[in-house]
Formats: structure tokens, C-alpha cells, sequence
């Protein structure tokens, strides 16, 4: 069983800050780095990491030539990425010393990506593949549908919630992976149980998992035989939160993809999570499965 992610890739400025900056304010920052992040680029290497067979698409621009490398390494397959003349798209990322970050994103070539590019890459594709999308590329909405069309499982993680997720047609997505500030933007309400309950009232198919943080995760089933899962989250001692929901995500997936149960999809998740908050960055930080011990 396959998952093609069509996803972004970045190039991650983290900027280590006493406190965010505040409206009007020039704050030196204490340290600087550059690491390769990206939603796209982050949940593809979770999920070779997590020993799942991923193919990652998307576009590539200057200077990018790093991140193709490190998908490599992970062991994703990069023969659907297409190189184009636009600056890489990248981030701007503040860590404040708890570990909490906020971030800034420029699209760039992440926004380089064509029908003809779509049509062509998910060519490969069919019943029992596993289609992966965010909202960091362009035709979000095509993509999905053009999944959905092949037979695919369409799992979305709506971030950053703009227009092109009001777009995108949830009757065609199989799984939903929102935190609690998207739950609250797509559907009014950050609680996981009155969300739920909106999203399933409209999509009674949709399986719906919500990221906690630091408080756990839940996840919801859809169709007839509904269930609802909750999971703790490991408690550990936090350098740096990014990419913590895409590691998440990546393994979340590669389990569900084994056939595991939900419970047992869940924790590998939150373990894997757990020990990516103990370090630096955002694709660097995500650990390898054998490093797990769940």
C-alpha cells in the first residue's frame, strides 16, 4: 500500500527569541538556523521514517536542493518532484524558550504546481493508494477531487486554513487531521466534541482525528459503527514544538496504512511526536520507527 504526498517543501529561517515579537517591537534573537521543514517535506519523512512506502510530489525552486536530499535519506521517493525557476518557498519561524513557535510562510515555489503536473503524477495512482494533502501548494481542491476520482483514500490536514480548504470538497476526504485552532476555523468551535459533531452532521463518512497538544489527541470515526479514541500524550520536557503535529500525522498514517487498530495508530503517533519536541527543528527532529517504543 502506497501513499503519495502531494506536499510542500521549505527551507525553515528558526529564529531562537526571548518572547515573540510584539506589534512595533525590534527584538534581537538570540540564535539563528536554517533546517528543511515544510508540512509536505515534514509528514513524508515521518512517514518513511515510520517504514511506510511514500512518494512525495510537489514543485522544487532555488536552492532547494537540500530538501530533495533529505527526503532521500528518509527514504521517500522523490521522482514526482518537478524543479521550477521560483525562489524555494520557506518559513520564518520564532522559538520562544518554552519551546512554543509561531511562524510566517512565503509559498513560493510551493505554488508552482500545475494540473498537468496533478493528472500526470497521480496517473501512477489508484484503488488502495493513500492520497496525503495540505494547504501549503497550490489546487488543493483539484487535487483532491482528482484523488477521490482514482479511487484513493484522500486524508487532509487543513493548514494553514485559507479559501482553498472552504474549496475543497470534504465529501471526498476519507480523514480529517485538524488541530484546535483549525477545528475552531473551519467549523466554529476549537472542542473536538461539538466539532465533531458539526463536521459528521454534514459528512457522515468523514473520520476526524484532533491534535491536543500537550493535552492529547482524539480521534472520531465516521459511518455507522462510530467510535471515539482518546489518547494521552507522553509527557516530556520540550526544546521546540515544530513539526510536532507533522510527525504526528506522518506516523498516524504509516499505522493506519498497516492495518493497526486505532488505539495502537494513535500512540506510535504520540510517541513519535513526544521525542520530536525533545529536539531541535522540524524534519530533523523526526525520529526513525526503531527509535520508538511502542
Amino acid at each position: 500500500m502506497r501513499v503519495l504526498n502531494f506536499g510542500s517543501l521549505n527551507l525553515d529561517y528558526v529564529y531562537a527569541v526571548p518572547h515573540f515579537v510584539r506589534p512595533g517591537e525590534t527584538l534581537a534573537a538570540e540564535s539563528r538556523s536554517v533546517m528543511p521543514g515544510g508540512k509536505g517535506l515534514n509528514q513524508s519523512v515521518a512517514l518513511a521514517r515510520a517504514g511506510c512506502m511514500v512518494c512525495h510530489a510537489g514543485c522544487v525552486g532555488e536552492g532547494g536542493g537540500e530538501l530533495i536530499k533529505l527526503l532521500e535519506d528518509s527514504g521517500a521517493d522523490t521522482s514526482l518532484l518537478r524543479q521550477v525557476s521560483q525562489a524555494q518557498g520557506h518559513t520564518v519561524i520564532q522559538v520562544a524558550p518554552d519551546g512554543e513557535n509561531c511562524i510566517l510562510l512565503f509559498g513560493g515555489s510551493n505554488l508552482c504546481v500545475t494540473k498537468e503536473q496533478v493528472s500526470s503524477s497521480l496517473a501512477l495512482f489508484g484503488p488502495g493508494d493513500w492520497l496525503l494533502l495540505q494547504n501549503e501548494i497550490s489546487l488543493l481542491p483539484f487535487i483532491a477531487e482528482e484523488g477521490y476520482k482514482r479511487g484513493m483514500t484522500v486524508v487532509l490536514n487543513p493548514s494553514p486554513f485559507g479559501p482553498a480548504v472552504e474549496e475543497t470538497d470534504l465529501g471526498k476526504v476519507s480523514w480529517l487531521l485538524v488541530n484546535e485552532v483549525e477545528s475552531e476555523q473551519m467549523t466554529g468551535t476549537g472542542d473536538p466534541d461539538g466539532a465533531w459533531h458539526r463536521l459528521h452532521a454534514k459528512y457522515p463518512r468523514l473520520s476526524v482525528l484532533f491534535t491536543l497538544g500537550d493535552k492529547g489527541s482524539v480521534c472520531f470515526t465516521g459511518g455507522e459503527n462510530g467510535k471515539r479514541i482518546w489518547q494521552d500524550a507522553f509527557r516530556v520536557r520540550a526544546a521546540d514544538t515544530t513539526g510536532a503535529g507533522d510527525t504526528y500525522t506522518g506516523y498516524f498514517i504509516a499505522a493506519l496504512t498497516e492495518g493497526l487498530p486505532l488505539q495502537k495508530c494513535m500512540a506510535l503517533a504520540s510517541r513519535a511526536a513526544a521525542v520530536s519536541v525533545t529536539r531541535p527543528g522540524a524534519a530533523s527532529s523526526i525520529p526513525r520507527r526503531e527509535e520508538l517504543s511502542v
